[in-house]
């Protein structure tokens, strides 16, 4: 009876362990930053999307990122920032 209640309190440890959210990536925080900066500018088309790109190659120098892994942050970054 011990065994069965052990291994019951262990999947409901394990179950709770595994439930817990993962943290946001690095390149989706810059995007929501780089979003709250650049709405209040209300820009709209290509200046719109001239910003974001620009808050978002900044945000990757900020973080000495170089190459392909400059390139994808930025590209991950402009697609949550939505524009």
């Amino acid at each position: 009876m011990k065994t069965i209640a052990i291994i019951a309190a262990s999947f409901c440890l394990a179950g709770a362990a595994m439930a817990q959210a993962p943290a946001p990536s690095p390149s989706a925080t810059a995007g929501a930053t780089c979003k709250t900066q650049i709405a209040p500018k209300n820009l709209h088309g290509a200046a719109l999307t001239s910003a974001d790109k620009k808050c978002c190659t900044d945000a990757a120098t900020a973080q000495k990122l170089n190459g392909a892994a400059k390139t994808s942050f930025v590209k991950a970054c402009t697609t949550s920032a939505g524009s």
